[in-house]
Order: C-alpha cells, then sequence, then structure tokens
C-alpha cells in the first residue's frame, strides 16, 4: 500500500521519507542537482515535488556506482533537457570501469613490490647498514644503488 504524497513537501519530510539528512539535500539543492524537483514557496522555504524521492534514489545510485556530483548534475541536466541521458550514464560508467582497472593494475604492482621486499626481509640487518639508514630493509635497494654510484 502507497502513501498518497502531499503535491509539495518540505525538507524535512523529504529527509524523513528519503533517509538522507537535510543538510544533504541543502547541498544538492545548491549544486543544482535538485532545481528540476524544488521551488521557494512565498515565506522563501524549499518546496519539493513528490518527484524529488526518484531524483534522490538516482542521485544516491549514480554516487554508489563511482560518479562525482559533477558529473550527476550533467545527466540530470540532460534529462531536465526532455531526454533520457542513457548514452551518457554508459559512457561515464565505462570510463569508471577502465579506471577501477588501472587502479587495480597499481595495487597489484604495489602489492607484489610489498611481498619482494617482506621476503627478503632481514630481522637483524648488518650493524653498517643499520647506521646508515633509518629502516635499512626498507631502503636497500635504494642504499645499494647509492652506494653504486659512489
Amino acid at each position: 500500500m502507497t502513501v498518497a504524497l502531499p503535491p509539495t513537501l518540505k525538507i524535512g519530510d523529504v529527509a524523513a521519507h528519503s533517509g538522507l539528512s537535510v543538510k544533504t539535500i541543502r547541498y544538492y539543492d545548491e549544486l543544482g542537482l535538485l532545481s528540476a524537483a524544488v521551488r521557494r514557496g512565498r515565506t522563501g522555504y524549499r518546496l519539493f515535488e513528490p518527484k524529488i524521492f526518484n531524483r534522490l534514489a538516482f542521485i544516491k545510485r549514480a554516487q554508489s556506482l563511482g560518479l562525482s556530483l559533477e558529473e550527476i548534475k550533467e545527466i540530470l541536466a540532460i534529462r531536465d533537457g526532455g531526454e533520457l541521458p542513457c548514452d551518457r550514464v554508459k559512457e561515464r560508467l565505462q570510463e569508471k570501469l577502465v579506471a577501477i582497472a588501472a587502479q587495480i593494475a597499481a595495487l597489484e604492482m604495489l602489492k607484489s613490490e610489498l611481498q619482494t621486499l617482506l621476503a627478503g626481509w632481514q630481522e637483524d640487518p648488518a650493524p653498517e647498514a643499520a647506521q646508515r639508514t633509518i629502516c635499512p630493509n626498507l631502503q636497500r635497494d635504494t642504499h645499494e644503488r647509492d652506494g653504486q654510484s659512489g
């Protein structure tokens, strides 16, 4: 059973029904993300149309997929212009996928470097190395290079 909502809602009502804080809703409005679903009443209060909930749900879902608020604003502007923004959404998500793949590759390289470093870890490094470095295990490669060049 769905509850009928009034034609306009105050920000507290939107917060209560959406699970977002009043502060977040104000922030989204200030960024221009909610302009199609909000207007100012005679008293200056924000009055939201019930379609605000669909818009907020879209924003939350898009953010959870890694889209920035600026990207979301761009997508919403396309929708507010009367077009479906699905092509733009797909493009942005594909870009996120490429970025994530690059991050995973960088993390795999870091993981390998850490495993190699830890595999050669010396619990009791040589005293001369301990005197010349802060942590001989960590600086072993750097020290060896410096020693070869000098």
